[in-house]
């Protein structure tokens, strides 16, 4: 067992939502559990998940690696999803996703020396009239983000505020 005991009890309570024959239906939970634990999904949790589920390892990878919040590499403590999406690329997405590039000296899929930071583009977020949007550690979306907004958003991270 890789995980917290703690960890397998939130796994639990998300497997009895499903009958015994569809335990596959609880993967997605559980790897954003493991994750929230773990900061990324090596290997060795993907294969633990996948036994503790009872379910073959193929069917845990395959969702680990098809959806972008799942992380199957390291990533920075803070990683940051720019919408680059048409719209949001049209209201200053790219140019949001630019400016973060240059403040942090990284391009996308890449972190921070430092290890603070990851930046990746984003699918949609459901929220383009905000444009533009970021999604903070697949759990804060922040959204109208100017230069302003963001340097404000970088420090408060730097300084291990909320976002």
């Amino acid at each position: 067992m890789l995980l917290s005991a703690q960890a397998y009890q939130k796994i639990d309570r998300e497997l009895a939502k499903f009958p015994a024959d569809q335990r596959q239906s609880a993967i997605m939970a559980a790897l954003a559990i493991a994750q929230d634990e773990k900061g990324w999904l090596p290997p060795d949790i993907l294969e633990d998940v996948a036994k503790y589920i009872g379910v073959e390892p193929i069917a845990v990878q395959e969702v680990a690696t098809f959806y972008n919040m799942f992380d199957v590499a390291p990533v920075g403590k803070h990683k940051i999803s720019v919408c680059t999406n048409l719209p949001c690329a049209l209201r200053s997405g790219e140019r949001a996703g630019d400016y973060l590039k240059r403040k942090l000296g990284i391009d996308y899929r890449e972190t921070t020396a430092d290890g603070q930071f990851t930046l990746i583009e984003g699918e949609c977020m459901g929220a383009c009239g905000d444009a533009p949007v970021l999604l903070v550690n697949n759990k804060h979306m922040c959204v109208q983000m100017t230069e302003e907004k963001l340097d404000a958003l970088v420090d408060a991270l730097k300084k291990g505020e909320a976002a």
